[in-house]
């Protein structure tokens, strides 16, 4: 027999922020879906129940209006289904490719770490979330993109305001202000070179938009360039930080990537497990089913906390730790089905091939500060937010 969801109201918001592991643990053991008063949602944290929601789009649908997404960012193809999302996806897959990175954007990717790189060897040390991930994820993303006359902390403000406002479940009036304002500006910069990329096809992604089989409109344009910079930036920025973070915390390990550069993209997989950049995300319940023993209604918003399934101990031995040599097992730090992340690849070749590797080969005994240590927040969205270094020069 079925379960009504069981609801938890002591659990408040700073405490995901701050540490959300040891509740996903709690809400684990206590059912496969518990709400969460303080967020709002039904929060499912069992990587194998994620996985089954996954699989079945048409009960558990990513199209909803009431979506915060939806409210900041306008209708994006990350909250559609079926074939109006596959088409927006198409429309933009091209600049995406394998191919294409490594053809197009590795090349201009290695540039901007060199540079990046070289701007700080002779000084010793750094937070390397101010002078290497967050330009580097910001830069990257103005070439991806195809923008221009925007600096990479325009970007990198933006990003984060439509992030946070993505993630405001709380409903924080001056975080919504501060979304509304950088939606904005992103609608002026996409403006000032629309016609450019519609005479000029080339890898980017606006151009990708503008010149596809089937070209999008330009309110779909805006939403969905909203939603790349988005994720688009806090991904790689994070798992630049979260991989540079596990292999100084595990001597051993980094050594062994040293010696065999072909383990950076393993090395990368772990970290993005270890540490999901997109924590969470929500979906809508279109009609009363159960999962795994609990009672779900239509209409029932849900939170797939891929950042707790990634340390789901019924699926990763020892969760909590950085360990690149696990069982290789998939991991949903990229989501899965339909709505798998279409950057992955461009983030598979910036973190795990080209920026980290770049690093540590540069920057002599490179090491954590004993006396500044790395600060890690959000569950949304989570990661390092700042990565104090020293290297010897």
């Amino acid at each position: 027999m079925a379960h009504a969801v069981p609801v938890v109201s002591d659990i408040a918001v700073s405490d995901l922020l701050a540490d959300p592991y040891p509740i996903y643990k709690r809400l684990r053991e206590m059912a496969p879906a518990v709400y969460v008063d303080s967020a709002r949602l039904a929060l499912v944290t069992r990587f194998d129940d994620i996985m089954a929601i996954e699989r079945d789009s048409e009960t558990f649908a990513s199209s909803n209006p009431g979506s915060l997404v939806n409210k900041v960012m306008g209708h994006t193809m990350m909250r559609k289904d079926g074939e109006a999302h596959a088409m927006e996806r198409r429309a933009v897959e091209i600049s995406f490719r394998p191919g294409t990175i490594k053809n197009h954007w590795a090349a201009q990717f290695e540039a901007t770490s060199d540079r990046l790189i070289a701007d700080i060897e002779s000084q010793g040390a750094a937070d390397l979330f101010d002078t290497l991930a967050a330009p580097m994820a910001s830069l990257a993303l103005i070439e991806l993109l195809g923008l221009k006359d925007v600096s990479w902390q325009t970007l990198a403000c933006w990003s984060q305001a439509l992030m946070d406002g993505a993630g405001n479940y709380s409903g924080d009036p001056e975080i919504s202000a501060r979304a509304t304002e950088a939606a904005a500006g992103v609608d002026a910069a996409i403006d000032a070179v629309i016609a450019w990329h519609r005479e000029n096809p080339n890898p980017a992604v606006l151009s990708s938009m503008v010149n596809a089989e089937n070209p999008m409109n330009i309110e779909q344009i805006r939403a969905n360039i909203k939603v790349i910079i988005g994720g688009g930036l806090n991904e790689p920025r994070d798992s630049i930080l979260s991989l540079t973070l596990g292999l100084l915390s595990n001597p051993a390990q980094r050594a062994e990537v040293m010696a065999n550069p072909d383990l950076g993209p393993l090395a990368f997989e772990e970290a993005i497990r270890w540490i999901s950049p997109i924590g969470m995300y929500p979906r809508r319940v279109t009609r009363d089913v159960e999962l795994s023993g609990v009672e779900l209604r239509a209409g029932d918003q849900i939170g797939l906390c891929v950042g707790a399934a990634n340390r789901d101990d019924r699926r990763f031995d020892n969760p909590d730790s950085f360990d690149l040599f696990r069982p290789k097992q998939p991991h949903l730090a990229f989501g899965a089905g339909p709505h798998f992340c279409a950057g992955a690849w461009v983030a598979r070749q910036m973190v795990g091939r080209i920026v980290v590797p770049m690093l540590f080969s540069r920057l002599k005994n490179l090491r954590l500060r004993p006396d500044a240590p790395a600060r890690i927040h959000g569950w949304v969205f989570r990661g390092p937010v700042s990565l104090p270094v020293a290297w010897d020069i």
